[in-house]
């Protein structure tokens, strides 16, 4: 008889063989009860193993878990680390929070603000944005783009007149914003 992939007994024999490798348990369980012996298969049965010695008391607290390498043991393993790599569950109230504060109605809107300087020197476009947002009837806003542009005085227009560090600066500009109620 030939051995080919589409011959029943050769799926036969691949379904037995794989069953006796995941469920080694259930099948050794099965053979055991029966009366024949059963067909050498070219295996060694092992004989039965005498347990690890255990050298302080709190090891034989706990029950030492039989290391078995295969898939089943692996995702086991895994399933076991699983509480340890999830983020904690939030409770029902924060999660109504969070979505709360998601759901504010907000809208984008368009303008030109400049930014105000704060005490440090640097511009303050979180002013300008909330001013831009107010004056399309919104109570704040988050800036979402800015422009720079440089603004010299007249002074510079004139001719052979030595340029000056103070001649000019850059303005900042919101120009467009998130706003929210």
């Amino acid at each position: 008889m030939m051995v080919r992939p589409g011959n029943p007994v050769t799926r036969l024999w691949i379904i037995v063989t794989a069953a006796l490798f995941l469920l080694p348990g259930v099948a050794g369980s099965g053979w055991a009860q029966s009366t024949a012996p059963a067909p050498s298969l070219g295996l060694q049965e092992a004989g039965p193993q005498a347990p690890p010695p255990q050298s302080t008391p709190a090891a034989s607290a706990a029950p030492a878990r039989e290391e078995n390498p295969g898939l089943i043991n692996e995702m086991g393993k895994l399933f076991d680390k699983l509480p340890r790599v999830l983020p904690p569950i939030k409770s029902p109230s924060e999660t109504i929070n969070d979505l709360s504060r998601m759901a504010k109605p907000s809208s984008m809107v368009s303008g030109r603000v400049a930014c105000p300087a704060s005490p440090n020197g640097a511009p303050d476009c979180k002013q300008a944005a909330d001013r831009l947002c107010q004056g399309k009837g919104y109570k704040e806003g988050k800036s979402l783009n800015a422009d720079s542009a440089q603004s010299c005085s007249a002074k510079v227009l004139i001719p052979g007149r030595p340029r000056k560090p103070d001649d000019c600066r850059t303005d900042t500009f919101v120009t467009s914003a998130l706003c929210q109620n």
